[in-house]
């Protein structure tokens, strides 16, 4: 067989990663679900652990919006109305009438001219940033950006890429210096909210670096934040962290999968760029997008998001944050604190926290460890995500486990 020699070399491959550390292994399945009660959120069962009821504390949906009735209802509807998938791309007979309603809504959202939906958050940085990025462009970039972005420098194979120390403005102010007279136009991107730490960019300190420079480059520069884990989740109203900032990206991406609950992503900016990228953005382009009924949800969400009720869940979010904070830090733990609800537990041992993440699945807890190397070296970390839909016995039950490692 002609995989052999292939699967040689694979084997090979996944040996090496399993030493470095970064193995994933084997996928925990989530095979049912108890729904809250008695003072706890929801339970989750999974696949070869018999009726053990497990606690999320690593869900990316932070406003519980996921189990919402009304937002299941209006992905229901939908279903029945268009059928479970679009069919083609959105050129060819593929856009339905809730992908424009729901582009237009996040559009408003944002405060922008116009949005556009992809497939996912990773495929809108993907399709996004390769085509604004020519031969003759300079990339800045956090140093703790997303893989996303990461895959999309590389695949656009611009002029230079400077990676400026992460959250260091000093830094990003002396590397953006730097590139004067190297190229016609920068591309300044970052993420919102960083995935592992919970922590945000400065873009009230950042814009006005950019705004300084604008003018020594031909083509200008262009700010570009990826801030899936800050909307719906920062922010008083929940618009992420250029609320928070008090200050805009001139072009923002962002996704329908986290506290939104549904599935997908998008980008927002002006109607020019919007027009400009679904000409140019293969991952728009060649891929299906979002069901029609995923879009019907979507609206449900940013609209109960954008609502009386959305920041009474915000709210609730974030008393829940806190209550885990001040418990860990009272069990002696180092966190680093946020209104934003990953709250990342620093044990600075890779051995460490290995070890508490076999103990907190064990006690029924699902949490994500980080190691090094996929961390560095002193920054190990369990990394819990809160949600609306956790409760305060839920927050206390966890404590309650930590107690005892």
């Amino acid at each position: 067989m002609a995989t052999e020699k292939l699967e040689k070399i694979i084997t090979a491959s996944l040996a090496a990663l399993a030493q470095k550390g970064t193995l994933k292994g084997s996928e925990k399945i989530i095979c049912g679900m108890k729904p809250a009660g008695n003072g706890f959120g929801e339970r989750y069962f999974l696949e070869g652990y018999g009726g053990k009821q497990f606690l999320r504390m690593n869900s990316n949906s932070y406003l519980g919006l996921s189990t919402n009735r009304r937002v299941i209802e209006a992905e229901d509807a939908a279903a029945k109305t268009f059928g479970t998938g679009p069919g083609a791309v959105r050129f060819i007979s593929g856009t339905y009438l809730p992908h424009v309603e729901l582009e237009k809504k996040l559009a408003a959202f944002h405060g922008r001219e116009a949005a556009m939906i992809f497939s996912a958050a990773y495929a809108a940085v993907m399709g996004v940033l390769p085509a604004l990025i020519s031969d003759e462009t300079i990339v800045v970039s956090d140093a703790l950006n997303h893989n996303s972005i990461i895959n999309a420098i590389r695949l656009a194979r611009p002029a230079g890429k400077l990676v400026y120390r992460h959250l260091d403005m000093e830094d990003f102010e002396e590397k953006l210096q730097s590139t004067v007279g190297k190229g016609k136009r920068v591309i300044v991107v970052t993420d919102g909210i960083f995935s592992m730490r919970g922590d945000h960019v400065p873009l009230q300190t950042l814009s006005p670096i950019c705004q300084r420079y604008e003018n020594k480059f031909p083509e200008g520069i262009i700010t570009v934040v990826d801030d899936s884990h800050g909307v719906g989740a920062f922010g008083h109203t929940g618009r992420g962290t250029e609320e928070y900032a008090g200050a805009r990206a001139d072009i923002l991406i962002a996704t329908l999968g986290k506290a939104l609950g549904v599935n997908g992503g998008y980008v927002a900016a002006s109607a020019k760029l919007i027009g400009f990228l679904r000409e140019t953005a293969p991952f728009y382009i060649y891929s299906n997008s979002i069901t029609p009924s995923e879009a019907a949800a979507a609206i449900q969400s940013l609209e109960i998001l954008d609502s009386i009720e959305g920041k009474s869940l915000l709210k609730a979010m974030r008393r829940l944050v806190k209550r885990l904070e001040e418990g860990l830090i009272s069990l002696g733990y180092e966190v680093i604190e946020s209104e934003h609800p990953i709250v990342p537990l620093l044990l600075r041992d890779t051995e460490k926290t290995g070890k508490l993440v076999e103990y907190l699945f064990e006690h029924a807890v699902l949490a994500t460890g980080l190691k090094f190397p996929v961390v560095p070296k002193g920054d190990e970390e369990i990394r819990f995500q809160v949600s609306a839909g956790h409760t305060e016995k839920d927050i206390d039950s966890v404590l309650d486990v930590l107690r005892e490692f």
